[in-house]
């Protein structure tokens, strides 16, 4: 059996941990540069803002229903996913970690009595953070995922849904939306609703053949989660990330190659110092940039270019500075661009390695510089010292609603007063 913990409307709910005030009132949470809604509380929801909907689509609508607007707080959601995490660990065998709002566990040989267990979970993660949580248990991750959004639509179900009876799986597929399912998504979610095949249990009955030939490995994972036998594996992350990447969307649209240069200079340096996180070293960085796809009648480009190094590396320095040498081939001037991106890839762990017979005194140069840069950034903040090639100020976005980030700076704690 496997388990799902999904945090329910999880950015919203982060928001109203410190504001308890805000229960049971409409509260939507804004994407970079505030321009998209990317979270709704229930209240929201039922006055039909939608998700992913620009904010100035629905403005009226949150001033006439005093719709209460927060500025994405990333410092703060990461914190309480952390703590999240941190406790599901304390209470399950293995964890994996699926993104930043959910998490899958295996059961498998789990002595207590399921149901009972997962309602534990969902209360002592609620009582140890103030985050409410939706739990699904089910013989696959597809069907725990299922489970799981049913806890959170049934407030009869008390946060978990326990799912095992073959009869109640069938009965709960033959009316549950397709394009809910993990895996279907909006690409294929077009294709089967031009066949009006709109639940789960009518994707089951198409011919193996058809979904082998259409949907390829992928449809006939989905298919066997779906009947129940299990088809994707269980990761507990104790492996290193594979890709590490960093990009934003800017407030507006930049046309300077110095300016862009300064900021792919500050997403590569952010890369490398999650690459040193984990110990690991890159053999090739990619940089992109793209103008306003959303601008209707602009010309429009989306550029990218990658180097690979002869030796593998986790140095700032040399990573801003490929960073910056492929901006500089793919900048094209005359265009306005709104966003930009570097990303870390073929990386391999640092520890065991063999040095360059010629690089070694340099990288081991490199490597004590590096020591030092993470030393001093990690006891005085993020950032105190940055490469000439950054600049002077971080890149900032627009936040005109953002939060307090409560539990990760000193001067943003929450103060209480008793009388």
């Amino acid at each position: 059996m496997y388990g799902l913990c999904d945090c329910n409307n999880f950015f919203v709910s982060c928001e109203r941990v410190f504001r308890p005030d805000l229960v049971g009132k409409p509260v939507v949470v804004l994407s970079n540069n505030d321009g998209c809604i990317i979270a709704r509380s229930n209240e929201a929801k039922a006055l039909g803002i939608g998700m992913g909907q620009p904010l100035y689509q629905v403005r009226t609508l949150v001033e006439r229903h005093r719709v209460t607007l927060f500025s994405a707080n990333h410092a703060l959601y990461a914190d309480l996913s952390h703590r999240v995490m941190a406790t599901l660990r304390t209470l399950v065998p293995s964890l994996e970690i699926y993104s930043v709002d959910e998490a899958f566990f295996d059961l498998s040989g789990f002595p207590e009595p399921l149901e009972a267990f997962g309602r534990r979970i969902r209360e002592t993660v609620g009582r140890h953070t103030g985050i409410p949580v939706s739990i699904g248990i089910a013989p696959t991750k597809t069907l725990a995922k299922v489970a799981a959004r049913l806890a959170k639509n049934y407030p009869r179900l008390e946060g978990c849904c326990y799912m095992h009876r073959e009869a109640d799986i069938r009965k709960v597929l033959a009316t549950f939306p397709l394009r809910d399912v993990w895996g279907i998504g909006r690409r294929y979610g077009r294709t089967f609703d031009q066949m009006h095949i709109r639940t789960a249990q009518q994707f089951l009955d198409l011919p193996e053949a058809w979904v082998r030939g259409r949907m390829g490995v992928t449809g006939l994972r989905t298919r066997l989660e779906l009947q129940g036998v299990p088809a994707i594996g269980f990761d507990d992350g104790s492996g290193p990330r594979q890709q590490i990447g960093h990009s934003r969307t800017f407030p507006a649209e930049v046309g300077d190659r110095a300016a862009l240069e300064r900021i792919v200079a500050e997403f590569a340096a952010r890369c490398a110092e999650r690459l040193r996180r984990q110990d690991s070293v890159c053999r090739s960085i990619h940089c992109y940039i793209s103008t306003n796809r959303h601008r209707e009648g602009a010309p429009q480009r989306f550029e990218t270019a990658v180097h690979r190094f002869a030796e593998p590396t986790a140095s700032t320095l040399e990573l801003v500075k490929a960073a910056r040498g492929l901006l500089r081939e793919i900048y094209r001037p005359g265009f306005g661009y709104k966003k930009a991106g570097v990303l870390l890839s073929d990386l391999e762990r640092s520890e065991g390695r063999l040095p360059s017979l010629f690089g070694a005194a340099e990288g081991e140069r490199q490597m004590r510089l590096m020591q030092a840069l993470d030393a001093v950034n990690r006891t005085y903040g993020r950032g105190k010292v940055r490469t000439a090639a950054e600049g002077t100020q971080p890149f900032r976005m627009q936040s005109a609603y953002l939060s307090r980030r409560y539990t990760t700076e000193w001067d943003e704690l929450l103060v209480v007063q008793a009388k």
